[in-house]
């Protein structure tokens, strides 16, 4: 059996668990925004994998460039300049920006998710490979979540979209332990 088929593994659970946020997100009305970077898309094709994705997921951005993150997401442009892109403002700033600017009839997205750090396989700006932040905000705010992953890029990637995955079932009353 493969990771990837149903009972078989890791990649079973996170299919899982991706679906169960979902149907939980479109029982409760809820919509969700991601703003990725070093995922690169990886989070939004995710989300959007499961059927019935389309009630709840408004989009994605990847904002890879530095400069898209302050010119697309709002992102501080004096704070981008003086940490540099991999920071934990940065991921607030990056989830408070997409849900706010890919409102629907100006209804802004319920929840905010966002992703930087530095995959490899080299340090970016000071910081060492498997630096990530995960953002998350709603209306009431935002938090970070500081990953220190180890692995290589394609893994430190995965372990990414899958921790973002399960802050998200967090947010909406989920237990991903």
């Amino acid at each position: 059996m493969s990771p990837s088929e149903p009972g078989g593994g890791p990649a079973a659970e996170v299919d899982d668990l991706t679906a169960a946020v979902v149907r939980r997100l479109a029982a409760d009305g809820l919509t969700v925004a991601a703003a990725e970077s070093l995922t690169g898309g990886e989070l939004t094709a995710e989300l959007t994998r499961v059927p019935g994705a389309s009630a709840v997921v408004l989009g994605g951005t990847v904002v890879y460039a530095t400069a898209l993150k302050h010119s697309l997401l709002g992102v501080d442009a004096e704070l981008l300049a003086e940490v540099g892109p991999v920071h934990p403002e940065v991921a607030a700033q990056l989830a408070t920006g997409v849900r706010e600017r890919l409102a629907v009839d100006g209804r802004a997205a319920d929840i905010g998710l966002s992703t930087t750090g530095v995959a490899g396989p080299d340090p970016q700006g000071g910081q060492p490979v498997g630096t990530v932040y995960v953002g998350i905000a709603t209306r009431s705010g935002a938090r970070v979540v500081a990953l220190a992953l180890s692995g290589s890029r394609a893994s430190i990637r995965r372990q990414v979209v899958l921790r973002a995955i399960r802050e998200l079932a967090r947010e909406v009353g989920i237990d991903a332990t």
